[in-house]
């Protein structure tokens, strides 16, 4: 059996004609690869249709960092603190680099996807005015989303955006993998909503790089961190309106379900985290996670997990 992998494909013109080609031999198992920009998966459907498996790639696990991290000699407490204040970009939990180094490279990385790539693939002359929307979507990660809201919003500074617009470059931002949407599920009706949806970060490190690292923002990031961990290990992930009730997030995979909520310290938050999910009248698992440190147990059924062991864990 021969093993082809073909990296940056998309620079020779006609690659999916070779593809295709040698697809034909049952006996070649095909690898492509290439920079998000210019291969968006909507386009390799295209090319291949029927005939690919797509395998989504994140930024590192807490597992994997804390992997990449074994010599370092620090504790998982020290390096869950690391991972969420850096991120898991590899080359950055590879090397020994400070904060301010880290994000200076994140935001190297930040600007070539977006600043480069999108904006010269998709001809966007107002940089400055999509830049904008893209500050918006970062500054308001894991908050309920509207374009309306960022129509006001530009419309407030003096400057004019239409929602078509909007929504074009939350979509470019989408298939680039820079953002991700999590729609909105209703519990009762069973059904997908189309709107309140809500937008997580590839990597968290990317809100630190261009807004600087505020202790106040962690809450909204470790949602960020919880939706990929869910991600990794093949959910598909939805927010939950439970009525007027709403669950950070509920988890589907084949038959199996989970409802998990998130919270950076419980017993601010304890009553509403875990009355919400009390609500739920099925039999499914329900956990709140949290990085309170004296929180781990459980209430009526509801467990209640420290952030690194739901992110180490491979039991849910």
């Amino acid at each position: 059996r021969y093993y082809l992998l073909l990296d940056e494909v998309q620079e020779v013109d006609g690659w999916e004609k070779a593809v295709n080609s040698l697809l034909e031999d049952a006996n070649t198992d095909i690898y492509v690869t290439g920079s998000n920009s210019k291969l968006m998966s909507s386009e390799i459907s295209t090319y291949l249709t029927g005939r690919y498996i797509s395998i989504p790639v994140f930024t590192l696990s807490f597992a994997e960092y804390i992997e990449f991290k074994k010599e370092s000699g620090s504790t998982p407490k020290e390096l869950l603190n690391e991972y969420i204040r850096m991120g898991g970009f590899p080359i950055v939990a590879l090397g020994s680099f400070d904060e301010r180094s880290s994000y200076q490279i994140v935001e190297g990385i930040y600007n070539s996807v977006i600043t480069s790539d999108i904006t010269r693939r998709h001809n966007i002359t107002n940089f400055d005015l999509f830049n904008r929307v893209v500050k918006y979507v970062v500054e308001n990660v894991g908050k309920t989303f509207s374009a309306n809201a960022i129509v006001k919003f530009i419309k407030s500074e003096g400057r004019s955006l239409s929602v078509e617009a909007v929504y074009n470059y939350l979509e470019w931002l989408e298939k680039a993998f820079v953002i991700y949407r999590c729609q909105r599920y209703d519990m009762q009706g069973k059904t997908v909503l189309k709107t309140q949806e809500k937008f997580y970060l590839a990597d968290a490190s990317l809100k630190y790089c261009m807004m600087g690292f505020n202790p106040k923002s962690v809450a909204a990031m470790l949602e960020n961190i919880v939706y990929f961990e869910l991600r990794r290990k093949g959910y598909d992930v939805y927010i939950g309106k439970n009525a007027t009730k709403e669950i950070d997030f509920v988890a589907v995979r084949r038959d199996e379900r989970i409802y998990v909520q998130v919270c950076r310290n419980l017993p601010e938050e304890s009553d509403r985290e875990v009355a919400n999910l009390l609500e739920i009248k099925d039999h499914y698992p329900k956990y709140v996670v949290t990085l309170d440190e004296l929180a781990a147990g459980n209430i009526n059924g509801i467990k209640i997990v420290h952030l690194a062991d739901f992110l180490l864990s491979k039991d849910y």
